[in-house]
C-alpha cells in the first residue's frame, strides 16, 4: 500500500515537471537574437564565473572560419582583473552625456579577442562570426554582453601582458537595462537613444528596406 502511494506520488511529480518543461518557451534562434542586445550597464552583484567564460569561448571550436585559418585567440578576464580594463574602454558613444557605464553598473568580466596574424578581411570575417556566436552563447547561459571596439589597444595589452594585439573586447555580465527594438524607415536616424524612463531604444530597419528589388 505504501509502495503504491509513493509510486503514485513520484509519477505525479514527474508528470508536473514534464508539463512545466513542455510549457517553457523553447530557446529558438529568434528568441536568442531578440535577447542578444548590447548592454552598457550590469548588475554589480552578479559575478561571472570562469567556467561561464570558458563555455562562451568554446563556441569557437564549432563555428566557421574563413579559409579555416582559426587564428583568433581569447583572453578571459574575471572580476579580479576587470578594474584594470575599465579605464581603457568606452561605451555608449552615441550618448556621451551619460558617461556610460553609470557608476555601479560596470561589467566585471571580459573576453579580449586577439589574432595570431595581422588583421585582414579574413580575420575580420572570423571576428564578426566569433563575436556574434559568443554573445548568443552568453544569452543562452542567461547572461548578456556587448562588443567593444572603442578601447585603447596598447593599454589593454599592457594591463593583461598580452603577447598578441587585441582586436575586440566583449563585456559579459548580467544586464541591468531595459532595451527595446524600434522599427524605423531607411531614411530615419539609426542612432540609439534613451527615453525619459531610461529605456534604451535601438532603431532597426524593416525587412522591406533590407531586400533589394
Amino acid at each position: 500500500m505504501a509502495d503504491n502511494y509513493l509510486d503514485r506520488k513520484m509519477d505525479e511529480y514527474f508528470a508536473r515537471r514534464d508539463d512545466r518543461a513542455a510549457r517553457r518557451p523553447a530557446m529558438t534562434l529568434d528568441r536568442l537574437l531578440l535577447k542578444n542586445r548590447s548592454h552598457r550597464g550590469y548588475d554589480a552583484g552578479f559575478v561571472v564565473r570562469g567556467d561561464q567564460l570558458r563555455r562562451i569561448i568554446e563556441v569557437n571550436t564549432r563555428i566557421p572560419s574563413a579559409r579555416n585559418q582559426q587564428v583568433l585567440r581569447f583572453r578571459p578576464v574575471l572580476a579580479d582583473e576587470a578594474p584594470a580594463l575599465l579605464p581603457h574602454i568606452r561605451l555608449g558613444g552615441a550618448l556621451p552625456e551619460l558617461h556610460l557605464p553609470l557608476p555601479g553598473t560596470e561589467p566585471n568580466a571580459f573576453i579580449v579577442v586577439c589574432s595570431t596574424v595581422g588583421e585582414s578581411r579574413y580575420v575580420d570575417i572570423d571576428l564578426g562570426i566569433s563575436a556574434q556566436s559568443m554573445l548568443l552563447k552568453a544569452v543562452e547561459l542567461g547572461l548578456n554582453g556587448i562588443c567593444i571596439a572603442a578601447f585603447d589597444k596598447e593599454k589593454i595589452a599592457d594591463a593583461l601582458a598580452l603577447p598578441l594585439e587585441p582586436l575586440l573586447v566583449l563585456a559579459i555580465g548580467k544586464g541591468a537595462e531595459r532595451i527595446e527594438l524600434t522599427e524605423i524607415g531607411e531614411n530615419d536616424s539609426h542612432d540609439y537613444y534613451r527615453d525619459g524612463h531610461g529605456v534604451h531604444h535601438v532603431p532597426k530597419l524593416r525587412i522591406d528596406d533590407l531586400i533589394i528589388r
